[in-house]
């Protein structure tokens, strides 16, 4: 059993009542998981202020609070320690909690809206490979080594991250790739981490809902790069306009790679075509099996970090060709009437834009791309009429259904949609609220050589309505539905 005092190192304490030498069990910040000595952490919350629990969590047993502000009703036993950022504190106290163990680790985080998911997954594949006991959190799921965890959170909590990163040092673990959310960084779920690398892949269109402008919304990807030690290594996509800001402040070695511009490391699309890439890295080529521009993003990406974790240039690149695509990412398979159904995670302005132009700079023209997309419920409405009109523009056909209403009627999400279609692209687009029947509508319209591209949910096997989560994964769906059409 750990004491207050210990798991309270390098936390900044703005005032103490009581004893901090007193022993504590574990730490909680939900009050309904609080038991006899635990200390309870009031984090205010974007629904709840956990200061309104801190009567009810000494009831279940608490001895030590820690809170933003000390309340008015002093309970003597306990301990109430008060800190400026109650966030910051439970990252640290987490940290302590565990022993540190991101410090036995070579852990890189990586940030930006698009690509997070793809180059961590595809780096814990890598060095897999390469013979090294791995782990990986992840949007999809979390791995220690060849254990694999259900995953909640792109970036989980702090007691949640350390844990699993303890889990990791105990099964001999030597890197851990991490995808680092805006919504992490700005609740401080990554402070008191210790990584050995930062890289950024690109910016745009999302999450104004929460972070309410592009400025904040970047600034908080930057504070992670900001916050890296001079040992690690800040590596930056400078094609993205947003590149040079993320790291122009940082202590730590700045690298950037690009495939327009003069960068440390550079690589030229040769070909690209359904079953793969070829790439010129450096001077070396190499084919892979993911497709399309911003895959040749990730993928360098990936060689750059790889190579500045140590591994040899010509294993890297004979690893990179062995590489699979992630579930969920440009996920594709070919139907009996040889029609090509794609799933993709593309769930933002710019990641939707990506994929249909890569479909459409590989297509001959001649086949029809049918294209089934939605917006997600109590999330960044501002996109809603930008991602209807790429997928107006950049597809023969375009089907709007339901994402994850989540607590949002799905047909006003859809009129949201509608607005942002230009007039001369309406008869191009139909809407079928329900998902299911939108994909059965797809594959339907689709004829030998044609093109769907179902987009949004990706990896997930879920779909959220009016608050229930019922099974739903667009890769099976549509090929239960193509096996359907077939018989």
């Amino acid at each position: 059993m750990s004491t207050l005092k210990d798991i309270l190192y390098k936390v900044p304490i703005d005032a103490v009542t009581g004893n901090t030498s007193v022993a504590v069990n574990v730490i909680c910040f939900d009050s309904r998981n609080v038991s006899l000595n635990d200390v309870f952490v009031a984090i205010k919350g974007t629904e709840a202020d956990g200061h309104a629990y801190i009567k009810g969590a000494i009831e279940k047993g608490a001895v030590a609070i820690i809170c933003e502000e000390m309340p008015s009703d002093i309970v003597n036993g306990v301990t109430y320690v008060q800190v400026t950022d109650t966030h910051a504190a439970l990252a640290v106290m987490a940290a302590n909690y565990y022993g540190n163990p991101s410090a036995d680790l070579r852990m890189v985080g990586i940030t930006g809206t698009n690509g997070k998911t793809t180059i961590a997954t595809l780096l814990y594949q890598l060095f897999r490979k390469a013979g090294y006991k791995v782990g990986l959190i992840s949007t999809v799921k979390i791995l220690v080594d060849k254990e694999e965890y259900k995953a909640t959170h792109t970036t989980p909590d702090p007691l949640t991250i350390n844990y699993y990163l303890d889990l990791m040092t105990r099964a001999g673990v030597e890197y851990c790739f991490m995808e680092v959310s805006s919504h992490g960084i700005a609740q401080k779920r990554t402070e008191g981490l210790q990584f050995a690398g930062g890289v950024f892949t690109n910016l745009s269109h999302d999450h104004l809902d929460y972070h309410h402008t592009f400025a904040e919304y970047r600034d908080v990807k930057k504070s992670f790069f900001d916050h890296l030690p001079k040992t690690a290594f800040a590596l930056t996509n400078i094609d993205d306009k947003n590149g040079i800001v993320m790291i122009q402040n940082t202590v730590a070695k700045k690298i950037t790679y690009a495939l327009k511009s003069y960068a440390n490391y550079r690589a030229k699309i040769l070909e690209n075509q359904f079953n793969g890439l070829l790439l010129k890295i450096g001077e070396n080529e190499v084919w892979v099996k993911l497709i399309g521009r911003f895959n040749a993003y990730n993928m360098l990406a990936i060689y750059a970090t790889a190579e500045l974790l140590g591994l040899e240039e010509l294993e890297i690149l004979r690893l990179l060709s062995e590489l699979e695509s992630v579930k969920g990412r440009f996920q594709y398979f070919i139907s009996e009437r040889k029609v090509t159904v794609i799933v993709d995670y593309s769930h933002t302005p710019d990641s939707l834009k990506n994929v249909l132009e890569t479909i459409n700079s590989i297509r001959t023209g001649n086949e029809e791309l049918i294209t089934v997309v939605g917006c997600g419920g109590d999330r960044d409405k501002t996109k809603r009429p930008v991602m209807a009109a790429i997928a107006s523009e950049l597809s023969t056909r375009a089907i709007f259904t339901s994402d994850n209403p989540r607590s949002e009627d799905p047909e006003a999400i859809i009129r949201d949609m509608e607005k942002g279609v230009e007039p001369l692209n309406f008869k191009k687009t139909l809407a079928i609220t329900d998902r299911r029947q939108a994909i059965k509508a797809a594959c339907q319209m689709a004829e030998e050589n044609d093109i769907i591209l179902i987009a949004g949910k990706g990896h997930e096997t879920y779909q959220e309505i009016k608050g229930v989560r019922k099974d739903f994964d667009d890769f099976r769906i549509a090929g239960e539905m193509m096996k359907e059409l077939h018989k």
